[in-house]
This record gives structure tokens, C-alpha cells and sequence, in this order.
């Protein structure tokens, strides 16, 4: 089967990779030529290893290409997925600019073809987008029917930065959104091969089961870090609360570690636009504006902990580790690093920090902070250190590197070291919603 993906980023590379790995013939079209000459290369244009060496043998093998015509691939192809970006407005809605310029040239393939294929809408949109902005550009561009002349399908994804191409191969779930049960058929069809439970909706319906997953996730992250900023106020270790609370079968215990709050490409963004798109509807979610209070709040939590312990930070040199919105990823987007360094410039720090794959990034965003070569090299003469992403690297630093700090505290911002490990090695551990601000 030929299958066309449009857009080379996460979703579109592990949809694409996925497929190729299942046997079939892949095109990915992205408009920027330099991933596009990345990808054909057999390297994945952000950091993903695993992908990225599955996406080289099948580069190697002939069954994946990348390209910048987003016409010719579609117009040989029986399926058509559409994983474009859908990035936030300051308002919190979605932009659907790429999506729309995306269908124009999908229709274009649509009226060069007498052959009937199936769109499938991958890119995460707000319920009602699908039907009411994709398909009236199809039709127009085209000159055909979604539904009988084509068709069109909603099929949203659950990827992890870190372990997308997993994600996809083994899947919680396979949700099949269409307009006609004709393209339903053919795209359940398609994942035969993958063993998961499957659901089978209308389009709308496809695009909230999306969102209302990734709300869940937000609050569940927001829950636990409200949980435990009281614990640590009232001398109590949150992680043997959040843990026994997450034994109830009721809750479960994912998405029950407090931190700096959720980042990424995701979990913000979907936050904003769904209560944009409930307010368009006259409805003002309670829940989501309180899901975003939290979490801009949390890095300050952070901040707090360290200050309790070496008193201002005015003329104090910081040491962040870790800038990415968390470890194992290079991906800056919505990183709690952004908001945490800008309020310890506030409050008169002096800023270095360190990150082993996101500082390209993040120097872009904050050129005039100082950055280390190394986690070591960024402790050197630090009055505190706050870690702000998981890396694995960062729980092997011992007492050679935390003796070159000033002052040896260290603030957990993911709760990913181990306290007695911190204390042996010499300095002060202090996690969040760890029990008593200055106890060890």
C-alpha cells in the first residue's frame, strides 16, 4: 500500500516509520527542505534514537522517502495522513493555518486522481475542525464529495516525546473517526496488524477523545503538585502519599509525580484550546483555567524551596540543570526551564545552566544567561542548584561534582535523584513536596 504523510515532525515521522515498518511504501512531505534532506539522509530531525534508527533502514531500504511536493505523493497514494502542527494563538486557539494549506494541496491531489483515497486527520484540532475547515477545502479543491468520491477520518494520536515510535507500534488504543463507515473500514483496515483495542466514532467525537485524554493527564500533574506543595508545608514526603493514593485502582499511579508542572508540545496547548474553543460555546471551564493556574505557578515552587534554604538569591549564582521540557528529549517547547530562569533573573540570580541536547534551543530563547560545557562544570561556584528536567546523567552526579558548588543544595524539580544518594554525596536535597523546607 502507498501511503502518503504529511509533515516530518513527531507524529508525522512515527506515523511514517510505523507504517514502513508494517511493510508498506511511505512518502512524508514536509514544505522545509533542509528536514527534508535530514530525513533522506536516514536521520530524524530531533532527537529520538530509537526512531531515528528504524527511520534509517527503512531510508536505506527504499520503502521511506521524504520530499517537498505535497501533490505528487498524495495523487499515488490510497491513503493520505495529515500531521501537520496546529500551534497555539495567544488566545489559547489553535492555529489552523497549516492544516488549511496542507488540504489545499490535498485537494489538488484529490482532482488529479480518479482513484478513491481516504484523508485521515491526525493533526491534533479542536472538535467540529475536521468537518467544518478540512472538508470544505477538499471539497472545493477538489471538485469531488468527501464520503463518496472520497474519504475522510479522523485518527487522533497518544505518542510520548521519547518514545513515539513505541507509541505507535503499541498503542493503548486505535481510535477510528469517520464521516462514512466506507473509510472507517479501510483505515481500521490498515492497522490489522496492530493488536489494540479498537473504537470506532464519528469525526467530532474522534477530535475530543483527544483532548479529554490529555486533559485528564494535565489535571492528574496538577493534582499531584497541589498535593505536594501542602505535604512539604506540612513536614510531609508527598511520594509515599501520591504513591499510596495511586495504588487505589480508581486512580492509578501514572502522572502522580510532582515536578515543575507539564511542558511540551502538547498537554499546554491542548489546555488553552479546548477551554477556548467550551468558551466559543459559552461555556468558561472552571477546571482548565485553574489546570493553567497551577502549572505556571509551580516553577516559583521550585524557587521557593531554594530560597527558604540560602535566603535571596540576589547575587547568587543558580546552576539549572536541564532545559528541555523534560529529559530524554531536545524539545523546548513549553519547557518550565523558560519561566523558572526568567524568575530567578527577576529576583537578582545569576543564571548558568546546562542541558545535553536542548541548549541549541534554548540559547535562541534566552541568548544572555550563562551556559556550561557540562552538569559538572555548571555546579562550579553555584550557591544552589534547581534540577528542572529527568535526564539520567543528572542522578549519577556525586560528591566530586556537588563539592565544587559554594553552597551544595540542590532543589529536585522532577523528584528524579535519589535523596540518601544526594546527602552522602555532601549537599542538601530538597525535592518537591519533599518533606520540611530545610530538613533533611
Amino acid at each position: 500500500m502507498r501511503i502518503c504523510v504529511v509533515g516530518a515532525g513527531y507524529v508525522g515521522l512515527a506515523t511514517a516509520v510505523m507504517f514502513g515498518k508494517l511493510g508498506h511504501e511511505v512518502t512524508v512531505t514536509d514544505i522545509d527542505p533542509a528536514r527534508v534532506k535530514t530525513v533522506n539522509s536516514g536521520k530524524a530531525p530531533f532527537y529520538e534514537p530509537p526512531l531515528e534508527k528504524e527511520l534509517a533502514k527503512l531510508v536505506r531500504g527504499g520503502s521511506l522517502r521524504a520530499t517537498t511536493d505535497r501533490v505528487g505523493p498524495a495523487v499515488d497514494s490510497r491513503f493520505i495522513f495529515m500531521c501537520v502542527q496546529t500551534p497555539s494563538l495567544p488566545s489559547g486557539r489553535i492555529d489552523t493555518g497549516p492544516v488549511k494549506a496542507a488540504a489545499r494541496d490535498i485537494a489538488k491531489a484529490l482532482k488529479r486522481s480518479p482513484d478513491y483515497k481516504v484523508v485521515v486527520m491526525k493533526s491534533t484540532v479542536v472538535p467540529g475542525t475536521t468537518d467544518s475547515v478540512v472538508r470544505p477545502i477538499l471539497e472545493k479543491g477538489s471538485g469531488k464529495a468527501a464520503g463518496a468520491d472520497f474519504g475522510l477520518c479522523m485518527n487522533p494520536e497518544f505518542l510520548q516525546e521519547g518514545s513515539a515510535l513505541r507509541d505507535s507500534m503499541e498503542p493503548s488504543r486505535i481510535i477510528v473517526g469517520s464521516m462514512d463507515k466506507r473509510s472507517g473500514d479501510l483505515l481500521a483496515k490498515l492497522y490489522t496488524p496492530i493488536r489494540s483495542e479498537r473504537i470506532r466514532t464519528d469525526l467530532r467525537t474522534a477530535e475530543m477523545i483527544k483532548y479529554a485524554s490529555n486533559v485528564f493527564l494535565a489535571t492528574k500533574i496538577s493534582y499531584a503538585n497541589e498535593i505536594a506543595d501542602m505535604c512539604v508545608r506540612f513536614g510531609i514526603d508527598s511520594g509515599t502519599v501520591l504513591r499510596a493514593a495511586g495504588m487505589d485502582p480508581r486512580i492509578g499511579p501514572l502522572f502522580l509525580k510532582p515536578g515543575l508542572g507539564f511542558g511540551g508540545s502538547c498537554l499546554p496547548k491542548d489546555v488553552r484550546a479546548l477551554r477556548d474553543r467550551a468558551r466559543a460555546d459559552g461555556y468558561d471551564s472552571r477546571l482548565l483555567k485553574a489546570l493553567m493556574a497551577i502549572n505556571d505557578r509551580q516553577p516559583v515552587e521550585a524557587i521557593w524551596l531554594l530560597e527558604r534554604e540560602v535566603g535571596p538569591l540576589r547575587g547568587k549564582r543558580v546552576a539549572v540543570l536541564g532545559l528541555a521540557f523534560k529529559g530524554g528529549v531536545d524539545d523546548i517547547r513549553e519547557t518550565r526551564a523558560v519561566p523558572l530562569v526568567t524568575e530567578l533573573l527577576a529576583r537578582g540570580a545569576r543564571v548558568v545552566a546546562f542541558d545535553p541536547m536542548a541548549m541549541p534551543g534554548f540559547i535562541k530563547v534566552m541568548p544572555t544567561i550563562e551556559y556550561a560545557r557540562s552538569a559538572a562544570e555548571c555546579l562550579e561556584g553555584a550557591d544552589g542548584c534547581i534540577v528542572q528536567a529527568d535526564w539520567k546523567e543528572f542522578s549519577r552526579l556525586g560528591r566530586k561534582e556537588f563539592s565544587r558548588m559554594r553552597s551544595p543544595v540542590v532543589v529536585d524539580g522532577r523528584r528524579s535523584l535519589d535523596p540518601a544518594k544526594v546527602r552522602r554525596a555532601g549537599a542538601k536535597y530538597l525535592g518537591i513536596g519533599f518533606g520540611s523546607p530545610g530538613a533533611d
